[in-house]
């Protein structure tokens, strides 16, 4: 019993392992997109522990690469007709926590909520990514 358990186990492993490689292999292929995450992974993951500050000092390079990423074209292997729109929704996002970052319009409860926004959205582009047209 033990021993089938653990083959089992052993088998999902791989099979999680092997999706996730496969998904990374689409994400390298749009370069705006990683460049887009450099950014997005050091900004949000502070702020979940209260720490604003890195998205408070680089707003301003997260709409650079929201901006980029809007305007890159979304690879074959990869393309779903409805990232084009969500791309855009993003770049809405950041622009709208940028400038209210820089003309410090926003309560540090206000720059969160949308923060965890632009991040949501960001998953949604990767999601389609990885899943493809459905």
């Amino acid at each position: 019993m033990f021993k089938k358990m653990k083959a089992i186990a052993i088998t999902v492993c791989l099979l999680f392992v092997g999706f996730f490689v496969s998904a990374q292999e689409k994400l390298d292929q749009w370069p705006a997109l990683k460049d887009f995450h450099a950014v997005i992974s050091t900004t949000f993951h502070p702020s979940e522990d209260g720490n604003l500050e890195p998205i408070k000092t680089r707003s301003g390079e997260l709409l650079e690469k929201a901006t980029a990423l809007a305007k890159s074209p979304v690879p074959a292997t990869i393309n779903d007709p409805s990232i084009p729109a969500i791309t855009k929704e993003l770049l809405e996002k950041v622009t709208k926590l940028d400038a209210g970052i820089r003309k410090k319009k926003l309560s540090d409860k206000a720059i969160t909520a949308q923060l965890i926004g632009v991040h949501d959205t960001y998953h949604r582009i990767v999601e389609k990514c990885v899943k493809g047209k459905e």
